[in-house]
């Protein structure tokens, strides 16, 4: 097996395998890529067997041969050649890689492809092609209320394809986020509703295109971006009624300037007890008072003048629940509708851009 490549043609693509590949070395395997070197072209694919992504592309090829190499050496290696070089990479015996680039020459020590695992072959036979940067877009609004915890169903998001509209909706139980897309021109012979993992929508942001192809298998889902596959396992799991959790109905609406509420939690939020992050919310006519209190540091208030004409209320917040719905959003203005200090509150931009998206959260005891 012998190629030879422009730095930056494969440095961009084991960039993007970084992400996958096994960290915690519990199979020696997983920290590897697998180099398949065919007569026309160059792929690499990663796995820590429960995300994958393959990509290929072209080389000079001078022998064919597959080959397993540390995923994280081989890019130190590459990221460290002078800039537009060609790399040379060669199987020797004993399973070493060598690799060249002018004077610099380095032998690395590799497994057998036999130990790989196998990936799954996605078909892309249902024509499903979505909008990359809006699906990236819905991805930054719900991705922070993914939880990671033995509930393993809370641990992607829910994305859900019908005719003409894509979902995807989060929650960690004690917030939830639900973003929803008009994608026009998509037609589902019937409705699909996965749980996508939180490591594969991280890595999905990664990718840059106009669109993505989608796919799936009874385990598996598949995203292709230009020459890039992304392989997911399916999150088992019944995903909570989130319908049954948005409010309708909550009486009062209060209107509030994104920039000035924003600015205000950042501050009374530095005196808040580090655990809970609590921050107490006075809510009147016209104004908000913000409180939060430690009894080994302080206390800090706030005000910030609001359109709100409803009841009077005290209720408190997590404040880095509502600085991460603050901080997703272009809107200058938010809507917050609530009903008592504790009930969810439903909260949503008072602008809508193509994007719908809704944040409900639930208050806390301070």
């Amino acid at each position: 097996m012998k190629f030879s490549i422009n730095k930056e043609d494969i440095l961009r693509e084991l960039q993007l395998l970084q992400g996958i590949v096994e960290k915690r070395n519990t199979m020696p395997i997983l920290a590897n890529i697998l180099v398949n070197v065919t007569e026309s072209e160059v792929e690499l694919i990663g796995t820590d067997l429960e995300v994958g992504m393959k990509t290929h592309f072209p080389a000079q090829i001078d022998g064919t041969g597959s080959i397993t190499i540390s995923g994280k050496k081989v890019f130190e290696i590459v990221r460290s050649l002078a800039e537009e070089q060609q790399v040379v990479f060669s199987e020797e015996k004993d399973l070493m890689m060598e690799i060249t680039s002018g004077e610099s020459e380095f032998k690395v020590l590799c497994l057998p492809k036999e130990d790989y695992p196998q990936m799954p072959e996605p078909k892309f036979e249902k024509n499903i092609v979505l909008p990359l940067e809006k699906f990236k877009e819905m991805i930054d609004r719900v991705y922070y209320a993914i939880t990671q915890e033995q509930r393993y169903y809370l641990n992607g998001a829910l994305m859900l394809l019908r005719d003409d509209q894509m979902e995807l909706v989060s929650t960690d139980g004690h917030r939830l986020a639900y973003t929803s897309l008009a994608v026009e021109g998509l037609k589902m012979e019937n409705e699909i509703k996965v749980i996508v993992s939180k490591k594969t929508l991280n890595e999905l942001r990664k990718f840059e295109d106009e669109t993505v192809e989608f796919d799936l298998d009874d385990n598996n889902l598949f995203f292709r971006v230009r020459n890039r596959t992304l392989i997911s396992r399916i999150i088992e799991g019944k995903f909570p009624n989130y319908e049954a959790v948005i409010p309708k109905g909550n009486p009062d609406a209060l209107e509030i300037s994104r920039e000035k509420v924003t600015g205000a939690i950042r501050r009374v939020s530095l005196l808040s007890t580090e655990r809970s992050k609590g921050i107490r919310f006075n809510i009147e006519p016209k104004q908000i008072s913000l409180y939060s209190s430690n009894p080994e540091i302080g206390e800090a208030r706030d005000k910030v003048e609001v359109d709100y004409s409803g009841n009077e209320m005290e209720i408190g917040f997590n404040s880095q629940y509502l600085l991460d719905f603050l901080t997703t959003i272009k809107s200058e203005k938010i809507c917050f509708e609530l009903k008592d200090e504790n009930s969810a509150v439903l909260m949503k931009p008072t602008t809508d851009d193509d994007i719908k998206y809704l944040y409900v959260l639930m208050p806390m005891k301070i």
